[in-house]
């Protein structure tokens, strides 16, 4: 077999396997698909982020006007605020073909060659939860990444031997939410890295109603701010509520969305004036309730609500720490006095002497 034929044959097991796999999911793409649909296609129909906006089109700019391939790029960010999405919008401004896989999904370096191997000239490689890739993994991304090359090591013991594959120039954009656990020599091939930061109530407000125009529902502006101001500064979630929205006025009333309609569809889905739905409650009324405000262990936290330490840490902490209802000590979760007060429960007499820690 040659080189050539080798690499041949990796890509079509890798794109046979994803085949299979596309088949298998047929029939749980139902609000993937609609999520899709929603996403802006070009950089001007992304809302918010201005800076990043800024920044990404003088690169995308550069490049078409050299006609080469822009940097490697890294979104960072919470889950939701659209680093998919700028992903495809990469791909569209270049008018190229856009990749996608993710860190988890590739768990040998011959899976990383046979996509590698498979990418047109200029393409965008997309890998979703980058830092999760494995070792192995990364030291064969690096000499792609730099000089467009790719090293495969075949055999094993004294008849091993090193072949080395011409790339075509390609771009990856890799996406993650844990910026810290990239190893620092894979950070640093990336020529733009950039942050995504939360939105604010109008930027969500205008995502509402542009969704709302797609999905062809009647919202007004009042309707669209009270969705907007229960979807923690998150565009997916603004648009997963939308369509809860949508289904409650369809249902229980003449299927226009107007401010009455919102709060009485989010309050029939369990989501309160803050945003915060059943399990950010479960975790407040544990604290404040159970264990009269905390201290609390995470794994002692974990077991009251149900949920595993990753997704309490990454999922549902930081809204509560930002919203101000939550801290993290030394010895453990404790609510403050805000939370007391959205729950509607009387602080212990212990808080009145310490108010400087839960005010």
């Amino acid at each position: 077999m040659t080189e050539n034929d080798w690499g041949r044959e990796e890509g079509f097991r890798r794109t046979e396997s994803e085949n299979r796999d596309e088949i298998l999911r047929a029939d749980t793409v139902g609000e993937e698909q609609d999520e899709v649909g929603l996403r802006p296609r070009l950089l001007e129909e992304f809302v918010g982020q201005s800076e990043l906006k800024d920044h990404l089109r003088v690169v995308l700019d550069a490049a078409r006007a050299r006609e080469q391939t822009p940097d490697h790029v890294l979104f960072a960010g919470p889950p939701g605020l659209g680093k998919t999405t700028l992903a495809g919008i990469v791909a569209a401004e270049l008018g190229v073909v856009m990749h996608v896989t993710s860190g988890p999904a590739i768990e040998r370096a011959g899976d990383l060659a046979a996509i590698l191997t498979n990418l047109g000239d200029r393409d965008v490689l997309f890998i979703d939860e980058i830092h999760r890739l494995p070792k192995q993994v990364e030291e064969v991304l690096y000499p792609a990444m730099e000089d467009f090359q790719l090293d495969v090591v075949l055999g094993k013991g004294p008849a091993a031997r090193s072949i080395r594959f011409d790339l075509p120039a390609f771009t990856l954009v890799g996406a993650t939410t844990r910026t810290g656990l990239i190893a620092g020599p894979l950070r640093d091939r990336f020529g733009l890295v950039e942050r995504l930061d939360y939105y604010a109530p109008v930027e969500l407000q205008a995502i509402v109603e542009r969704a709302a125009g797609i999905l062809s529902v009647s919202v007004d502006s009042d309707g669209a701010a009270e969705i907007a101001s229960r979807s923690r500064g998150t565009p997916r979630i603004a648009n997963r509520l939308l369509r809860r929205v949508r289904d409650y006025a369809e249902v229980r009333a003449d299927g226009v969305i107007d401010v009455e309609v919102a709060r009485d569809g989010l309050a029939l889905f369990g989501v309160d004036e803050l945003g915060l739905d059943k399990v950010d409650r479960s975790i407040l009324e544990s604290i404040a309730v159970l264990h009269e405000g905390g201290p609390v262990g995470l794994s002692t936290l974990c077991i009251s609500v149900g949920e595993q330490p990753e997704t309490l840490e990454d999922v549902y902490e930081p809204f509560l720490i930002q919203q101000g209802l939550l801290q993290r000590t030394p010895r453990g979760r404790v609510v403050t006095r805000a939370a007391f007060t959205h729950l509607a429960v009387d602080p212990p007499d212990r808080f009145s002497t310490r108010r400087s820690l839960f005010e």
